[in-house]
């Protein structure tokens, strides 16, 4: 279980060496007033997480890939319940891209990879979910439509 101890800025600028000590145990968060909280932690203990997110990772995709997209797909609704509003083609690259996008968010340690594809195929369920919005973003684009004012080449 991991504990998290908070302390100010001005604790870190003060007693660096009483805030170190602290993070030898368990990490600190740092409260900033004029930006983000900072997290102290030890280098060992990050480098531990990032390697156990990217085990975690493969051994998800040799699951995935073993059980097939559809049941992937099927599990996944849990979670993503716009899924069930793809169609069967976008399900299945939706699988494959949640599986490499949890393989690069592990290997880089940048999860916001995975929560932004998720967030665009959110988007792809919203279109696909609205019959007018589909068919206008499915209607082929003319010359006319991006200039009212030109000529059509066939006319």
């Amino acid at each position: 279980m991991s504990t998290t101890s908070e302390v100010q800025w001005s604790e870190l600028q003060r007693d660096p060496k009483s805030v170190a000590a602290i993070a030898e145990q368990h990490e600190v968060r740092v409260k900033r007033r004029d930006g983000a909280d900072l997290l102290l932690v030890r280098a060992d203990q990050h480098q531990d997480r990032h390697n156990g997110a990217a085990t975690a990772a493969r051994a998800i995709r040799s699951v995935f890939r073993h059980v097939g997209p559809d049941v992937v797909a099927d599990a996944l609704k849990d979670e993503f319940p716009w899924i069930s509003v793809l169609p069967e083609s976008d399900r299945a690259e939706f699988v494959q891209e949640f599986i490499q996008a949890i393989n690069s968010s592990a290997e880089l340690g940048q999860w916001s990879l995975l929560g932004t594809m998720a967030h665009e195929w959110a988007n792809t369920a919203i279109v696909h979910a609205n019959p007018e919005i589909y068919q206008t973003l499915s209607t082929p684009i003319s010359v006319k439509d991006l200039d009212p004012g030109h000529p059509e080449e066939n006319e």
